[in-house]
């Protein structure tokens, strides 16, 4: 475990401290939970109103009958679009540790891989880097009937680009100037585009980052990168305000999801995102499971047992 004082934000009380960096820990651990519990008939009931301090076990309970309910609506949703031939495209921007994977991971969960698929870009190579801005984002743009969520996009320019360094103050202005034509054509192109910033506190940047130091499963998250905006973060503060102000535009707003709570931020998310499209159930033809064939001269060939995997647990 890496050496990180808990004393750093004096502002923070210890016992708060311990218990939100406990509950983050659980939070991490429910991503399993979520992958494996299925929604049945017998769920627990939600609990309008609760809240984490009135009880985590009802607070969790509740946020996991919503989730799955949300989740639910996501299928119509996924189908609507694939019936309708619809092209989405979800932007998911916010500081390092505001949530955004969580909520993307949440959405994408129970839909089907060839219809929402998650485009998270490494930094360009040198080719890349000779290239029209938009250009290596334009080629994961959707067809007909596909949905795609961008963990970060062509913001980049707007934030981390800006704020390090990586791009000549002409670069970042060009962006501002190309951004709303390129959306706006986008849009005319029949696209719809959906743009989430995720917005955290100082204070609980500071407690995930503490977090993701001392839990060894989440170590790697943490790039040179990271640390360097959790010191700049007014830089990135004035930054986000431009970008909201100069990229806010009627065909492609922005909508901003307080992320301060991870859950209530992802239930909050999904619920948003599905009021934007008119989508409604398709009717879908009955299932009927085919009679397997049996022959009688096949006989299974036994597996040799230097091909099976240890059963240990």
């Amino acid at each position: 475990m890496r050496d990180c004082p808990m004393s750093e934000l004096p502002s923070i009380d210890q016992e708060d401290l311990i218990r939100r960096l406990s509950r983050d820990l659980a939070d991490s651990y429910d991503e399993e939970l979520e992958m494996e519990v299925e929604d049945r008939d017998h769920r627990p009931p939600g609990v309008a109103g609760i809240t984490p301090e009135a009880g985590e076990q009802a607070y969790r309970r509740h946020y996991f009958s919503e989730l799955f309910r949300l989740q639910a609506e996501l299928v119509k949703l996924q189908d609507w679009v694939v019936a309708a031939r619809q092209k989405v495209v979800i932007l998911f921007e916010g500081r390092d540790a505001a949530g955004k994977g969580s909520a993307i991971k949440r959405i994408t969960q129970r839909l089907n891989p060839r219809v929402c698929r998650v485009v998270a870009l490494p930094a360009p190579n040198d080719r890349e880097r000779t290239q029209w801005y938009f250009q290596r984002y334009s080629e994961h743009l959707p067809a007909a009937g596909e949905i795609v969520c961008f963990d970060r996009s062509w913001y980049n320019r707007a934030g981390v680009e800006h704020v390090m360094g990586f791009c000549t103050p002409e670069e970042y202005e060009e962006f501002f100037r190309s951004v709303p034509d390129f959306e706006r054509m986008l849009v005319r192109s029949g696209i719809s585009l959906i743009k989430y910033w995720f917005s955290i506190t100082d204070e609980e940047q500071h407690v995930r980052f503490l977090g993701r130091i001392h839990d060894p499963l989440k170590q790697w998250k943490l790039s040179p990168m990271d640390l360097e905006s959790r010191r700049r973060w007014e830089d990135y503060t004035r930054a986000k305000e431009v970008m909201l102000e100069r990229s806010h535009i009627p065909e492609a707003r922005w909508w901003v999801v307080q992320a301060v709570d991870k859950k209530r931020a992802r239930l909050n998310c999904i619920h948003h995102l599905l009021q934007q499209f008119p989508y409604a159930e398709v009717e879908k033809s009955t299932v009927v499971l085919p009679e397997r064939e049996r022959h009688g001269d096949y006989s299974r060939h036994p597996v040799p047992p230097d091909m099976l995997v240890p059963e240990i647990y």
